[in-house]
């Protein structure tokens, strides 16, 4: 168990990464509004994600390059090149940079659950005192600069986040038996929305390009292949039952009108105590933290990549790019700015991003010139072709909603 925790790391990021809290919000609602019938569809983003997360583990580990890295490298016209590291840059970064205020106005509300609204006045603005102290903890956190000190962190925020809301899950005492019934596909039509918000916050595209380049940090030889497998198998499961346990307390609650969890904990206040709202808020809290870490750090691998930065976790260029991802997300959610273009495009963008990156992840790990005798076998292929078909689905209906 001792050499077993030694290897926890990349995987347990690629979790905190997707348990943000646009994920938390999403469970809740499919939990408050369809109770327990989707629960089928967080076993669907637990297998889309696992099988694209595998592919760009492996790319990584073997390659000892990210995903950005490798499309420099494989595409070998400049056009082509450009336009795909253009696209890339765009949706990762720019998107990363849109979503950074939600994800630290996530944590906000969770600190705001426990301890109130903090604000002051500065230069006719109210500034949320909560927002700068988020901000200010994920500026110093990425500081260090130390990728087995990012890890311990890391480790630390998820299994407080996982505790939090499985045991927010329990103490609401829900029915085992309408739990069972969930897995199963019934009437799928009347929550297909639901479904696409479901897997759409799980698979998520700036994981792959975050994973790539983590296990390139942490394994440098390829008889690790298989412990990076089994991490992140575990690690993504853990992150799908935590996902679960949040759609669980939505469904539990039989409350209607709730627009986000810290509505869900105030709702279950009066019926189970503080208990179960503060372990809410704790786990929003967390979930908000990590994410808005994990959003700057894959925006700065991005970057390095597309660029081809020959750098590391501590150098000036590499935190610069984090840094500004950070500021601009701390100034939106300190000011209440909702950055709506931003984020439309970000979301258009990614739309388009995620089966473009599923297809080249695909094409690349099926090159024997890349993995050699580590590329796709038949039933890695036969699973990446379901999810890629899945990848188009969701960037189809992402690009439509915006629209």
């Amino acid at each position: 168990m001792k050499n077993y925790l030694k290897e926890l790391g990349p995987g347990v990021l690629v979790s905190a990464a997707f348990i943000g809290p646009g994920t938390v919000t999403a469970c809740t609602l499919a939990g408050v509004n369809f109770g327990y019938s989707l629960l089928w569809a967080l076993i669907l983003s637990i297998f889309s994600c696992i099988i694209l997360q595998e592919m760009a583990a492996r790319l990584g580990v073997v390659t000892q390059k990210g995903l950005s890295d490798n499309i420099r490298a494989e595409l070998k016209k400049p056009v082509w090149r450009f336009l795909a590291l253009a696209l890339i840059f765009s949706a990762i970064v720019i998107g990363n940079a849109a979503y950074e205020a939600g994800n630290i106005t996530g944590a906000v509300l969770g600190l705001q659950a426990v301890f109130g609204e903090q604000q002051f006045r500065l230069l006719n603005f109210d500034v949320n005192l909560w927002s700068l102290a988020v901000g200010a903890i994920a500026f110093a956190i990425l500081w260090i600069g130390n990728y087995k000190v990012l890890e311990k962190i890391f480790i630390a925020l998820v299994i407080l986040m996982s505790l939090a809301f499985i045991i927010t899950a329990i103490v609401v005492k829900p029915d085992i038996a309408e739990i069972l019934n969930g897995f199963i596909p019934n009437n799928i039509s009347t929550g297909i929305l639901g479904v696409i918000a479901l897997v759409g916050t799980t698979v998520v595209p700036y994981n792959l390009f975050l994973h790539a380049s983590l296990v390139s940090e942490k394994w440098k030889e390829k008889k690790y292949l298989k412990t990076a497998k089994i991490e992140l198998i575990i690690a993504i499961v853990l992150g799908g039952i935590v996902s679960m346990a949040i759609l669980v307390c939505g469904a539990a609650s039989g409350l209607d009108g709730v627009n986000n969890a810290v509505d869900l904990a105030e709702g279950l206040k009066p019926v189970f105590g503080d208990f179960a709202s503060w372990f809410m808020a704790i786990g929003l809290l967390a979930a908000g933290i990590t994410s808005s870490i994990t959003a700057p750090l894959a925006a700065a691998y991005v970057v390095k990549g597309c660029l081809g930065w020959q750098t590391d976790l501590k150098s000036v260029k590499f935190k610069a790019v984090w840094a500004f991802v950070v500021i601009l997300g701390v100034f939106c959610s300190s000011l209440k700015i909702q950055p709506i273009q931003l984020i439309q495009f970000a979301q258009i963008a990614n739309g388009i991003l995620l089966p473009v990156i599923a297809i080249f992840l695909f094409w690349v790990v099926n090159k024997t010139s890349v993995l050699g005798n580590y590329k796709n076998t038949l039933t890695q292929n036969i699973s990446g072709f379901i999810v890629i078909a899945i990848a188009i689905f969701l960037g189809a209906k992402s690009i439509y909603t915006v629209l």
